[in-house]
């Protein structure tokens, strides 16, 4: 049942106003490099294709490679995509664009994935809300964390990323929230360890609720907070350009001060076509810090090349959730 493998292509190319994409992180040992992949499928009546969206972390570049859907194939049983000439596993992707404006070329191998925990009642980092119905966006976490090897050229120029760090991740459903913030790390200064945070304003059945979900990847264990096991949002406010946000568990507070830095633009999908342009960076800062309800700072460390996408108002729509409650 693909529900339980939320990793796996969870659509058919017969779907209208329907998107489905994974989004490839890797950052370079030297942490000079950070390329970010996102293929995918767009599948509406006036243009359904599939795509391959490419980012350079380090300049904000962006790149949208177009293809027809049927250069989009797949694995049922597990996660295997091939779009184009280029191909993306959990074992590593084999990468070949020449199309968009940019030319990629080269083989990424991923080591030591680390999967994100499922059971039966919790098939993935969405927990029960995987089974709720008539959500608009769905999303599931592939590689927590993972070692690189391999090397791409990109426009003729060698970019090695043996010793980085990887993670992967997935959207489905029609469209992206109206609103959202999303964050990344696993790239820290002391620790290995790895970071997601996702707060979107979702619609549902006429209505709409603030959800979010929220792990931290550390020392083997998993430490998370989301809407579905009580978490709770404590604070999320923009202090000039910076971003502090406060999330408390049953055990548990996790605190985020986020910097932004150099972004690039990205397409996401309305109603299934990619025609809303969003900003994304890969070079922002994060410092992390979870303590337990006693106040013991369990772990504190900065993540640097730190994915992040914010939409302003989602601060307004914080505050008047706050104020309502």
């Amino acid at each position: 049942m693909k529900l339980f493998h939320p990793e796996v292509f969870q659509g058919s190319l017969q779907k209208n106003h329907y998107f489905e994409g994974w989004y490839l992180k890797h950052v370079s040992p030297d942490l000079k490099h950070v390329f970010s992949f996102i293929p995918g499928v767009s599948l509406t009546r006036n243009d359904p294709h599939a795509f391959i969206q490419v980012i350079n972390g380090v300049s904000g570049k962006s790149w949208y490679a177009r293809y027809p859907v049927s250069d989009f194939q797949w694995h049922r049983k597990h996660f295997w995509v091939q779009v184009g000439r280029s191909v993306f596993s959990r074992e590593g992707s084999d990468i070949n664009i020449s199309t968009g404006g940019v030319k990629i070329i080269g083989q990424i191998t991923y080591e030591n994935s680390v999967t994100f925990p499922s059971s039966l009642l919790s098939p993935g980092i969405m927990g029960w809300y995987s089974f709720v119905p008539y959500m608009e966006c769905k999303h599931g976490v592939v590689s927590a964390d993972h070692h690189l090897g391999g090397a791409l050229r990109v426009d003729g120029e060698t970019v090695g990323f043996t010793g980085g760090k990887g993670y992967i991740e997935k959207d489905w459903g029609t469209s992206f929230p109206a609103a959202w913030i999303w964050l990344h790390s696993n790239t820290f200064i002391r620790d290995e360890a790895s970071v997601m945070l996702s707060i979107a304003r979702i619609p549902w059945m006429g209505s709409y609720f603030m959800g979010f979900l929220c792990f931290l990847y550390v020392e083997g264990r998993f430490h998370l907070f989301s809407t579905y096991n009580g978490s709770r949002i404590i604070g999320a406010v923009k202090n000039g350009k910076d971003i502090d946000i406060h999330l408390s568990g049953k055990k548990q507070h996790i605190f985020f001060h986020i910097h932004p830095k150099k972004s690039g633009m990205l397409r996401a999908p309305e109603h299934g076509e990619m025609k809303r342009k969003i900003k994304e960076s890969v070079d922002s800062n994060v410092m992390v810090r979870l303590e337990d309800n006693a106040g013991r700072i369990l772990f504190m460390d900065e993540g640097v090349r730190t994915g992040l996408e914010v939409t302003e108002h989602i601060f307004d729509l914080l505050a008047e959730e706050n104020n309502a409650g």
